[in-house]
């Protein structure tokens, strides 16, 4: 199991590197940078020395592969400099977002564990009934339906019906929770819906694979209850693909809810990440890449390890 972990650990390196490089490569490749268009936004004649000047304060003068060393020496030490757009800290300004952005992934995957694993269980349970037919009615619909139209829809309702808008600042869980929760409710069951969609679908068809097995079969002719066969042998075996889409999707939240932190206005991961993208801002958007693509290796990582927790089958001795 040590082996196994400090494996895996040491594999990500690799990866995480390769995300570097590509991510700084292509930034390069897409015309004009930060300083162009800063300067283009001010409507009056720039001298170039001006220009030249600033390229260079920012370190744009230099070569790629040291512009590339200089900033993964920093990443190498959590230190990722300033943003080229506001001269701000990077980590300061994702610090000041994060926590919202890992809150609300939170809350929608509480919301999506709660849709769909009862309700892909009674599909699967009520195979080809009025019960499993609404069931896949509604997780199609959540397929359907993007999320930020859903959240669009909600906050209509909530307008109409309790004069109820999204707030203009953002309150932390731990200064006043049921300020917070009143906030995030909203886009976490709108996010929470499409994203149980999925599961949902898993969960029923899984399960009917399990369903099917002969221990399954031989656990109800030994006399044991439903329920019981169910939860005790089946669902655990059936969750794996479950967890897997759940992991993923979770760690796919943290910054890939650019839409939805519009509509409801919350200063998210995601929003950061348009607003660093459209500057050139490229130390920030590198930043933020990396972050993402850290939070996808841990975030598999952790699925493999429930493994063995959900299933008694599966070691990594």
């Amino acid at each position: 199991m040590t082996s196994y972990v400090l494996t895996r650990l040491a594999m990500m390196v690799p990866t995480l590197i390769g995300v570097a490089i590509l991510t700084f490569l292509l930034l390069r490749v897409v015309p004009g940078d930060v300083v162009t268009l800063k300067y283009s936004g001010e409507g009056a004649f720039v001298p170039r020395e001006t220009i030249d000047a600033e390229r260079a304060r920012l370190g744009l003068d230099k070569s790629l592969w040291e512009q590339f060393g200089d900033w993964m020496s920093g990443a190498v030490r959590l230190d990722f400099g300033l943003s080229m757009w506001t001269g701000r800290p990077i980590i300061q300004e994702i610090a000041i977002r994060l926590p919202l952005s890992v809150e609300l992934a939170i809350l929608a995957t509480l919301v999506a564990v709660g849709l769909a694993i009862p309700l892909g269980t009674l599909a699967a349970l009520r195979h080809d009934t009025w019960v499993d037919y609404a069931v896949r009615v509604l997780s199609i619909g959540g397929l359907a339906m993007p999320s930020f139209w859903i959240g669009i829809v909600i906050i209509l309702a909530l307008l109409s019906w309790f004069h109820w808008s999204p707030p203009l600042t953002f309150t932390s869980f731990f200064e006043k929770p049921s300020e917070n929760l009143a906030q995030l409710i909203w886009p976490a069951l709108a996010v929470g819906y499409r994203y149980s969609a999925v599961a949902t679908r898993m969960t029923r068809s899984s399960l009917l694979d399990v369903l099917r097995e002969d221990y399954v079969r031989t656990a109800r002719a030994k006399g044991l209850s439903g329920w019981t066969v169910v939860l005790g042998h089946a669902l655990r075996n059936a969750l794996l693909p479950v967890v897997t889409v759940i992991g993923l999707e979770f760690a796919f939240l943290i910054g890939g809810l650019v839409v939805t932190e519009q509509v409801f206005n919350l200063n998210g991961i995601g929003k950061l990440m348009v607003e660093a993208i459209t500057r050139r801002d490229y130390t920030m958007t590198q930043a933020l890449v990396l972050l993402s693509a850290t939070v996808y290796v841990l975030v598999n990582f952790l699925v493999d390890l429930l493994y063995v927790v959900i299933d008694p089958r599966v070691s990594f001795r």
